[in-house]
Order: structure tokens, then sequence, then C-alpha cells
């Protein structure tokens, strides 16, 4: 039976550029919301209130481009900590550093002094890429980099490692082998700041995921050998975690406690054949999106919009963890894209060209 969305906020991209940087709603600290945004000179953060209307604008001047790194705003969105090609770096509002941790290039996995050292080297016009994620009390800050550390020893061999950190001063806590060959990172938070989840990307290799733990004094990581999974969201409770399969056939709910799965969905099985398909095509079959997250504590909703759009228009699903098939999302206008979620019963759509978000909540069944 289908469930029908309700619209609840429609908001524009802060950054006006077309050349900007995708625009993101994100949780911040307790139930703090905001736009977040870049361009080559800035991040610039909107919080919203209650009702996601913007209340205050911060900017962030950048270190770098952004096609070099990725970034990570505080809880309190007093920091951003860029994950750069060669290094971290933690940037205020006033654009002073307040420290930097370099490591090993992601473009050639040398050690260097500063960004101008390749800047406009045709060699490093694509490099690949790690991440940063903070803890959601702001407690800690665990980064996905490119080894080594700049102060290793010199014949380190290169490899990707996860780190936890300090977020006041960048103080390395512990690192680990990440054992992956990464082209980008994401880091997925738990509500217990003392966990992270790490969903790593390596082209068309494969999707491996990392699930780390810091007592402390260690940081103990679950590896998934042998699976390729990319990691999508945590549970608000913190009990389960979401993953689709890297060829996308297959979408899971896992025990965060022990990682065993608890509920699957296999496409083919849990969504039905696209109307608009031609009923003499035999080649019609869905594929879930590497995207969505929990509606709530047993509810989330994925997406089958990157293949439904071969045959027309693309759909979303809501699935219970108790249930065993799929129902329908209906919306009073098509969706162009894949769902993000907030966790809070709220969950959020793009325009066609970026421009705008929607945010969407469920009616009454």
């Amino acid at each position: 039976m289908p469930r029908n969305a309700r619209l609840v906020a429609a908001l524009t991209a802060p950054l006006p550029d077309p050349n900007a940087g995708t625009v993101a709603l994100v949780r911040l600290g307790g139930r703090r919301t905001a736009l977040v945004q870049r361009d080559d000179g800035q991040v610039l953060v909107e919080l919203l209130d209650d009702a996601f209307r913007p209340v205050r604008r911060i900017r962030f001047p950048a270190p770098w481009t952004r096609r070099f790194g990725t970034y990570a705003v505080s809880p309190d969105a007093g920091v951003v900590v860029f994950a750069g090609t060669h290094a971290l770096r933690a940037v205020d509002a006033s654009g002073a550093t307040r420290w930097e941790t370099r490591h090993g290039c992601w473009g050639c996995a040398e050690s260097h002094e500063s960004f101008d050292a390749y800047a406009s080297d045709r060699d490093h016009k694509y490099p690949g890429g790690g991440s940063a994620g903070f803890s959601p009390d702001g407690s800690l800050l665990w980064a996905h980099i490119r080894g080594p550390l700049a102060e290793g020893e010199p014949d380190t061999q290169p490899v990707d490692e996860w780190l936890v950190l300090t977020p006041e001063d960048g103080c390395v806590l512990a690192r680990v082998d990440a054992r992956s060959a990464a082209a980008g990172s994401e880091h997925v938070p738990h509500p217990d700041s003392r966990r992270m989840g790490l969903s790593i990307g390596e082209g068309q290799d494969g999707a491996p995921m990392r699930w780390g733990r810091w007592d402390g004094e260690r940081l103990s990581v679950e590896y998934f050998e042998g699976l390729d999974l990319a990691l999508l969201d945590v549970s608000p409770s913190g009990g389960h975690f979401m993953t689709v399969s890297h060829d996308q056939d297959r979408l899971a709910l896992h025990e965060a406690a022990t990682g065993a799965p608890v509920a699957e969905w296999d496409a083919e099985e849990s969504v039905p054949r696209h109307p608009d398909a031609a009923p003499d095509n035999d080649e019609v079959w869905p594929a879930w999106d590497w995207a969505g997250g929990f509606v709530d504590d047993a509810t989330v909703v994925a997406g089958t919009v990157w293949q439904d759009e071969e045959w027309g228009e693309g759909r979303h699903w809501l699935l219970a963890r108790d249930a065993p098939g799929a129902e329908r999302l209906v919306y009073p206008a098509p969706v162009t894209s894949a769902p993000a979620v907030l966790g809070d019963g709220h969950w959020y759509t793009y325009s066609e060209d970026h421009s705008t978000l929607s945010v969407w909540t469920l009616t009454a069944p």
C-alpha cells in the first residue's frame, strides 16, 4: 500500500554560484540543523531553527579549492576540518588555522609542505581522497587519510589509515591500517561518540566498510572482510545500521553490536517492475540507490531512482525492519533525486539542478 509524503519545507541553496558544490542538510549538535555548501573559496554554514527557517550564516574560508578534498563541520559550528589531498586542517570562521596534520598525498603518496606544492601539477588534477567526521558530542574527530603521517619514518609504506584525533589540537590518539585503496570515503557517526562508521569507495573495485570503537586507550575495528557494503546510516538509537551492497541488489539492516543482518531486501524481489517500462522489454530490473537511511528506529527510506531513470519516473520506498515488503512513497510531484535522511522522521530530496531542497515527512497512515 502506498504511503504519502508531506512537504515540510522548501530550502534554497545558500551559494548561487553554479560551480559551487552540492548543498546538504545536516544535523549538528543536538537537534541543530544546518544547510552546508562550499565553493572554491569557502564553506557556508546556514543554521536553521526547528521549522527549517534560516537564523544565522557562518562563512569559513577554505585553504584550497573544493576538488582537493572534503570537509566536516563541528557540532557547535565553531570550526571546519578540511580533509585535503595532503593534510587535515582545522579552520575557524576568521580563517585562522587552529591546527594542521600533514599526511601522505592522495595524488602521489609523498609528503607536501603546502597546497602550493602541487596546486598546478597536472598529475594531481584528479586525486583520490578521504574524509573526516566529528562524533556527535564533538569530543572526537575521526579521519581517513593517505599515510604515512608527516612525522612518520620517510620510508614508511603508504597505506590508507583511519585516525582518531582530539578536535581542539589535532593530536592523534590512535591510527590503524584501513586496509583499503580508496577513491573517496564518508564517515557515518553513531550516537555513542566512541563509535564511528566509515564507508569507503574504491570505484568499480568495491565498497569496503569499517566499524570503529575507541575505548579511550585503543581503537578496535571491524573490517567486514570480503563484504562489499556501502554504509548508509545509523538508526537514531544506535541499535542498527543500514547498508547497500556494492552491486546495488541488496539492502540490509544490521545489529550495530555484532554486525549481523536482521533484515534484508533483494531489489528484484521487493521492488515491482517499473510501470512505464515497455511490456516486451525483458531487461528491466531495479537497483537500490547508494543513498537512504532511517526515518525512525524501525523504518528506513530508500530509492531506486538511479535505475528507474532508464524507464521513467524515479521511485522511493518505505521499508520496515519487521515487514518483508516495500511500500511506495507517493509525492505531490515527481522526485528527481535519491533520498537523504535526517533521522527524526524527516528526509529530503534535491531539485534536478540541486538549487533547492525539499524536506518531507510521512502523513498519518
